[in-house]
């Protein structure tokens, strides 16, 4: 099967992709491409899957360059492919052909480029990076290589949305705590619990911090599990693990 790859006409001029599932060697429950070697999935089929992936972006494999995230705020800078496991959450370049990439299940993927300047960035921004301040610190780094955040586009890929997204009230109050204006971000949902909007925080974080442009790609992972993984899909079906999801840009 063929890759399916999303793009975004706000990143045009720079080659990006958020890939689906589709068009993989893996199998079972992670089913296509699965490119997360944090998986139990089979090392092989996700290193082929991997492969496939640099081939689309017109690289070889040793130029897709990835972190190992942990939900921080923490970006790194690079200008060659990284030497055994850097932990952060993003990544920022102005080196061409290096293909940035980041890993998702339900998460925010979000690409960023100024074209002018020729810098580009990737972030993994769930809940807890997107509060603690990854795509601000995305845009910091990004600045520091002579980019001007008022000429960065930034796109959120496909990632849970608000109607998926049950969550308990202490969840809740960590973000109010912080800004009491970011109630507007959630809504009660159908078992008395608040559903949390992630895009939609995203966009505002990044239009806040003054970004050129932020848009939400408008795909749910949890809703479409033909084209998707998604972390809380798997723990809500019992299954045993789930795929990765990969989502890269490159000059």
């Amino acid at each position: 099967m063929t890759l399916e790859i999303l793009t975004s006409p706000a990143l045009d001029g720079v080659r990006h992709g958020f890939f689906t599932r589709r068009g993989g060697a893996s199998s079972g429950v992670f089913a296509g491409l699965n490119c997360g070697h944090g998986s139990s999935d089979q090392t092989e089929a996700v290193s082929v899957n991997r492969e496939r992936v640099a081939t689309a972006m017109d690289s070889e494999p040793k130029a897709l360059v990835g972190v190992y995230q942990t939900h921080s705020a923490d970006v790194v800078t690079v200008d060659a492919p990284l030497e055994g496991r850097v932990e952060a959450d993003a990544l920022v370049t102005r080196t061409p052909g290096l293909v940035l990439s980041i890993l998702t299940a339900d998460c925010q993927p979000v690409l960023f480029a100024d074209r002018e300047a020729g810098v580009i960035g990737a972030a993994h921004a769930g809940w807890r990076g997107a509060l603690d301040g990854v795509l601000e610190n995305t845009l910091d780094a990004m600045e520091a290589l002579g980019a001007d955040r008022a000429n960065i586009a930034a796109v959120i890929g496909p990632c849970i949305s608000q109607s998926a997204y049950e969550v308990g009230w202490d969840f809740m109050e960590q973000f109010t705590v912080e800004d009491p204006d970011y109630q507007r971000f959630f809504t009660q949902g159908p078992n008395d619990k608040p559903l949390f909007d992630l895009p939609s925080f995203g966009l505002h974080r990044l239009r806040e911090a003054g970004v050129g442009s932020a848009e939400w790609i408008r795909h749910c992972t949890y809703a479409d599990p033909d084209r998707f993984y998604s972390y809380r899909r798997t723990t809500h079906q019992k299954e045993a693990d789930y795929g990765r999801l990969i989502s890269v840009i490159r000059l």
